[in-house]
């Protein structure tokens, strides 16, 4: 029991000063990172963050790790992370890799039962999305795609820029579209 609620003043001041430093540590790798490393996460960037997270609680409140050791782990895993988005902006195979690709849940009127089912997404998110971009009928949409860091994309008819949009999505073949 003993040292459970408080285990002395060294300890907190430990905890104050390294935290601090930590955290000022964290901010100057982020800021220099750039702006990709807060960027809307897909489920690459979310590992980083939580393993950001984790490392930086590590940091705080384990006294076998000592300050230059948290920062150089932070270090690492912002260098990483930011290799990794340098590469998948030169090479597309390590951007699908990485990033996965959109996916098309909804086209010219017809529910996309298949690519549903391989997104987890029911038909009734497809029609909140919808109804989310300002639509209230299903025949003023094009297509809704599934983008890679989970949010949903509607694309109106008629507004000219559907095609360029899509590109990148793969369209449905006739036997893609169950009805």
């Amino acid at each position: 029991m003993e040292g459970m609620f408080f285990s002395g003043w060294s300890t907190l001041v430990r905890t104050l000063v390294i935290g601090v430093l930590a955290y000022i540590n964290l901010i100057v790798l982020l800021r220099i990172s750039g702006r990709r490393t807060l960027s809307k996460m897909n489920a690459f960037d979310l590992i980083v963050t939580v393993a950001l997270g984790s490392t930086f609680a590590t940091i705080l409140l384990n006294r076998d790790v000592s300050l230059a050791e948290g920062t150089l782990a932070l270090a690492l895993l912002i260098g990483l992370q930011y290799l990794v988005t340098w590469t998948s902006v030169r090479a597309g195979w390590i951007r699908k890799l990485v990033t996965g690709e959109p996916a098309l849940l909804f086209y010219q009127g017809q529910m996309l039962k298949s690519a549903m089912r391989a997104a987890r997404v029911t038909e009734d998110e497809v029609r909140s999305a919808i109804r989310s971009s300002g639509l209230s009928a299903m025949d003023e949409v094009d297509a809704v795609i599934l983008e890679t860091d989970g949010s949903f994309s509607v694309v109106k008819k008629g507004s000219g820029h559907s095609r360029s949009s899509l590109s990148g999505v793969m369209t449905p073949g006739p036997r893609d579209i169950q009805v």
